[in-house]
């Protein structure tokens, strides 16, 4: 899959643009605050609907104006297909696939796969098991209708029953019902994500090594209330019924899930350099790339946001020859404020390639 054309109107800080994109390697350079990642978010909304940094629909609208509008051309299993997004203070947001709009948005996550490495990254590793949750739900989402149904079931089970909570509700029957729900959907759930994590750790594990080149350690382990043998979701919430009214929501679930990553068998948010860190989460990417490329068939998108600060020449030098050596990865999106990795970068890949400089949401073809 490719992204052959990207128009953004009123898109941040970026009035208007028209770009025709390169299928290998596309590169954005310019200071910060320019629009670089705000070009790469563009992309990223529209495969997810959202903005990958988390702002609101109105707070991706340009300040003063009162829509924006994302269009982009993608070649996808040998035919052309075309999305365009509407954005705008007034009414919801919509999404066109092909002239026809999603009645539910929900039906589009998975079908234009894509992978995002950024700064924001190290969230990962510091933040709650929330932000691990969110990443868990989103890749897994791509590859598997079935988990994003059961996660939305088991979403509004577990907003019902903390809704009988907080209104202090005793009647057994009523909790039942919605615990019966939030059990067959939490059986989902935690299957696909134990599988995922499991397949997850041989891929970090191979391009952790790739990038530092020395013999430390990663891992990844997947903690959950329903991973002792016979543990059933039904049986946790009758058990933590008493504490959960006393404090008026559910304790314990799926929606309590953690990873915990590790460095040489030490968890890694309490130890490892800034460096450490930043290898281990585009290690985590570019095994999340693998992973979706064997369970779409598609290579996705990938953007690189400035991924080269923090990190020294050695292990930037092996970050550029994973991405542009091969067939592995397709088509790529990187942003950044040196220009001398990015020419290297470009030496690297022949003659496809296209490369921009950035300033104040104006794009200029080098």
């Amino acid at each position: 899959m490719r992204l052959k054309e990207l128009s953004l109107t009123n898109f941040k800080n970026i009035p208007s643009v028209r770009l025709e994109l390169s299928g290998k390697v596309n590169c954005f350079l310019g200071n910060n605050g320019m629009g670089k990642s705000n070009l790469l978010d563009a992309v990223y909304f529209l495969s997810f609907c959202k903005s990958f940094t988390g702002v609101t629909d109105r707070m991706a609208i340009t300040r003063g104006e009162d829509f924006a509008m994302l269009r982009g051309v993608y070649e996808r299993n040998g035919s052309e297909e075309e999305l365009l997004m509407g954005l705008s203070t007034a009414r919801r947001k919509s999404l066109k696939r092909s002239g026809k709009e999603y009645q539910r948005l929900s039906e589009h996550i998975g079908l234009f796969p894509l992978v995002m490495a950024a700064p924001q990254d190290v969230d990962l590793i510091r933040d709650s098991g929330e932000e691990r949750r969110r990443w868990m739900d989103m890749v897994i989402a791509q590859s598997d209708a079935v988990y994003l149904d059961a996660l939305i079931r088991y979403g509004k089970g577990l907003e019902q029953r903390n809704r009988l909570l907080r209104e202090g509700c005793v009647d057994a029957s009523l909790y039942g019902a919605v615990e019966a729900m939030m059990e067959m959907s939490a059986e989902v759930i935690c299957d696909a994500r134990r599988r995922w994590v499991e397949a997850l750790t041989g891929l970090i594990e191979r391009h952790y090594a790739a990038i530092a080149g020395d013999a430390e350690a990663v891992g990844l382990t997947y903690e959950s209330h329903l991973n002792t043998p016979g543990a059933t979701l039904t049986a946790l919430l009758d058990s933590a019924r008493r504490h959960d009214e006393a404090v008026r929501h559910t304790s314990v679930g799926p929606h309590r899930d953690d990873i915990v990553m590790t460095l040489s068998g030490m968890p890694l948010r309490r130890t490892g350099s800034q460096g450490q860190w930043k290898t281990f989460t585009t290690a985590l990417r570019f095994a999340q790339y693998d992973f979706l490329r064997r369970a779409t068939g598609m290579r996705p998108l990938l953007l690189l946001d400035d991924i080269f600060d923090k990190l020294d020449a050695r292990r930037v030098e092996r970050i550029m020859e994973i991405v542009t050596s091969g067939d592995d990865f397709g088509q790529i999106f990187i942003t950044d404020t040196n220009r001398k990795h990015l020419d290297e970068i470009m030496s690297r890949t022949g003659s496809d390639f296209s490369m921009w400089s950035v300033d104040n949401g104006t794009f200029t073809l080098q």
